[in-house]
Order: C-alpha cells, then sequence, then structure tokens
C-alpha cells in the first residue's frame, strides 16, 4: 500500500515479517536449523537486502518488522539495531526468549532501542516449543515452568520499562533494586505472546497487550479469541488480537493457486518427513495444531482447510504454517473476515519476502481498507 495512504483510526494495522534466516520463492525452515534449504535461502540475508525488505514493507505502508528469534536466526536485537538506521518510520517487533537473560537487562536493551529509534519498538515473547532448541540454549524447563518464568520476565519487563520499579521475588525471577536509569516511557513498548496451551493462554491474560495466533480456520479462531477475551475479562483487563500469516495474493485465483501448486511440488518428500518427526517431538500446543491441519498430507487438494486457507507452508517450516491463498479480492476479504472476529493486528509475510511487500501492500491493503470491501465482506 502507498505510504501515503494511511490507515484509519481503529481499523487494524498490518506488519511484515523480516526474513533474517535468507530468502527465496520458496517456504523453509525459520528459528531452527533444520529444513534449509538452498531455495529457501538464495537471498543471503545480510543487512543490505533485510534493509530493502524492510523499506518495501516501510514505502507498502506496513506498520512494524517482526524479526523472528531462535537456532536458525541472527539475533534480532542486532539486526533490527542495524536495519533502523536505514529506515526512518517502521518499527521492530523484537523477538525474544525469556529467561535467557536477565529481565533486567532485557528492559535495558528494549529502553536503548526505544530511545535511539524513536520509540519504534514491540517485543514478542518467545517461549519456546521445541525441546531440542531448548537444549540448545542450556533450557531444561518443562512446558508449563517455562510459561511460568515467561509470567515473570513479563511481569518485571512491564514495570521497567515503564519506569517502576521491577523488583521480583519468583521461582524463576529474583530482582532487587531493578530501575531503568531516566526510561523513554514516552514511548510505550507493548507486549505480544503466542502460545495455544491453557499455560500459554493464561500468561496472555495476566501480561500480553497482544495474543498472537497462528492462521487457523476462522471458527476455531473465533473459539480461542473468545476464550482470551474471557480470561483477559477475569484478569480486568482487555488484550488485543493479532494474526500470523503468510500470504499468496494474484491477480486472479488460478494465478495465486497455481504458485501455491510450484511450492508444493519443489518440497522434497524427505525433507517432508524429517519436518514432521520433528515437530512430533515437539511439545508446542500450537505447534501441533499446525501440524494437525495437514495431517502430512502432501495432496494439493486436501491442504486448503477453508476457504482460501491454505496448510502447505506448514509442511517445512515450523510456526506459521498456513497462508491465504486467491485472487487480490479473495485475500482482501478473508483478512476482514479475520478482522470481523477481532483481530485488530496482521503479521503478514509472502515469498519472497521483498516483491510480496510491495505487492501486498500495493493491492491488497487497498481492497482490505476500501470504504466498501469487495464482495460486501465487510
Amino acid at each position: 500500500m502507498p505510504a501515503d495512504v494511511p490507515a484509519r483510526p481503529g481499523e487494524p494495522v498490518f506488519h511484515w515479517f523480516l526474513p533474517t534466516g535468507g530468502d527465496g520463492r520458496d517456504p523453509g525452515g525459520v528459528t531452527a536449523v533444520q529444513g534449509r534449504t538452498s531455495a529457501a535461502t538464495r537471498r543471503r540475508a545480510d543487512v543490505g537486502y533485510l534493509t530493502q525488505v524492510a523499506r518495501a514493507a516501510e514505502q507498502s505502508g506496513f506498520t512494524a518488522l517482526l524479526a523472528p528469534v531462535g537456532l536458525g536466526c541472527v539475533d534480532p536485537w542486532i539486526i533490527a539495531t542495524a536495519v533502523a538506521q536505514h529506515t526512518e518510520r517502521i518499527g521492530f517487533l523484537v523477538a525474544f526468549r525469556p529467561g535467557f537473560a536477565s529481565p533486567t537487562l532485557l528492559a535495558q536493551q528494549a529502553d536503548a532501542f526505544r530511545r535511539f529509534a524513536g520509540g519504534r519498538l514491540a517485543l514478542n515473547v518467545v517461549t519456546g516449543g521445541d525441546p531440542v532448541e531448548q537444549r540448545a540454549y542450556g533450557d531444561r524447563l518443562a512446558h508449563d515452568e517455562r510459561y511460568e518464568r515467561t509470567d515473570e520476565v513479563m511481569a518485571v519487563l512491564r514495570e521497567l520499562l515503564a519506569g517502576r520499579s521491577g523488583d521480583l521475588a519468583g521461582r524463576h525471577v529474583r530482582t532487587e533494586g531493578a530501575a531503568l536509569v531516566d526510561p523513554a516511557t514516552e514511548h510505550p513498548v507493548p507486549l505480544y505472546l503466542g502460545g495455544a496451551s491453557p499455560a500459554a493462554e493464561a500468561v496472555s491474560a495476566r501480561r500480553a497487550d497482544v495474543q498472537l495466533y497462528w492462521g487457523e480456520p476462522p471458527r476455531e479462531l473465533a473459539t480461542r479469541i473468545g476464550r482470551l477475551d474471557a480470561l483477559a475479562a477475569g484478569a480486568g483487563r482487555v488484550l488485543r488480537h493479532g494474526l500470523r500469516i503468510h500470504v499468496i495474493a494474484r491477480d486472479t485465483a488460478a494465478q495465486a493457486w497455481a504458485e501455491a501448486d510450484r511450492m508444493l511440488a519443489r518440497m522434497d518428500p524427505e525433507a517432508v518427513r524429517a519436518t514432521q518427526r520433528r515437530f512430533a517431538a515437539m511439545d508446542s500446543t500450537g505447534q501441533a495444531r499446525m501440524a494437525a491441519l495437514h495431517g502430512g498430507r502432501t495432496d494439493a487438494g486436501s491442504l486448503e482447510i477453508a476457504p482460501n486457507l491454505w496448510a502447505g507452508i506448514g509442511l517445512v517450516r515450523e510456526g506459521a504454517g498456513t497462508a491465504l491463498v486467491g485472487s487480490h479480492d479473495e485475500v482482501a476479504q478473508r483478512l476482514a473476515e479475520y478482522a470481523a472476529l477481532g483481530v485488530s493486528e496482521f503479521v503478514l509475510s509472502g515469498y519472497p519476502h521483498l516483491e510480496e511487500a510491495y505487492r501486498v501492500g500495493e493491492e491488497v491493503l487497498p481492497r482490505f481498507r476500501a470504504p466498501a470491501s469487495v464482495g460486501g465482506a465487510r
């Protein structure tokens, strides 16, 4: 979307993805070292290329860039800091793993970034759901214990970033005399958290500003949004909802589905099997929900699990494994349907991320933001 066409107040906002593990026309693993292919990482994720992606997203009307975290990613703080120097307005949704660094140190890093980048910062708290990856970081906590720790880290972070004392005598976090020196509190830092387990949802209800979901059929997502709203209300809070999903949009539906078929045809069967074995060993409820959407099926027809919702990307990619596939009008309609459920933020991506930032920004977002949406979807 052209930068001179702003979103209306109260309208959903759109973010883009920063492919810090490499980019290409084909999907592949992102946060882990497994599942990488030369086709998926043909474009090296150096500062020059990632700056191109960031500028394309900025010029196309996106609000922020998600910088992922994991063994297969470069450090998100460092790359976000580097790219921020070459952009003007776009923000950075920086992912981090709670518990791998002191929350006081995390607050200092966040405060420094927002100070020197003009406040262009939000934080994506990634608890982690792959025991193999967690052990590589030296973390041996069980699933629910990790969310206990996440809760404590977020509690301290929120206090410190708001300019208050962050002292806590918790089970996993113990801080005394924690405070920031002259914090840049004029720039609030919203906290985003994903997770589909009861433990994760309880933490979101208490601590998060935005609950992030991976793309599921609207009916399933509506159930989850309703449950989170109730949990947040019980904690005396109001939670916003964000959707992380890929987009394959073209002038016609036939062209979009042809691109999905091309991606599917290029997925190596052994790579698919190896990826699914890795997913099966995870203790992430969200990853299990993503895997259940495709069930290991590799025939194109069975991977459309709801109108224009394709589960093929999850065959080779961890995390967000679904894409909206269709004409520009159809994709805009599906986004409007999710917005009607209560989704107020979208984190989108496409392959390659450079060209697709322009395509989605120029063709899909204006249709979504039109006063009267195409096809009467809004």
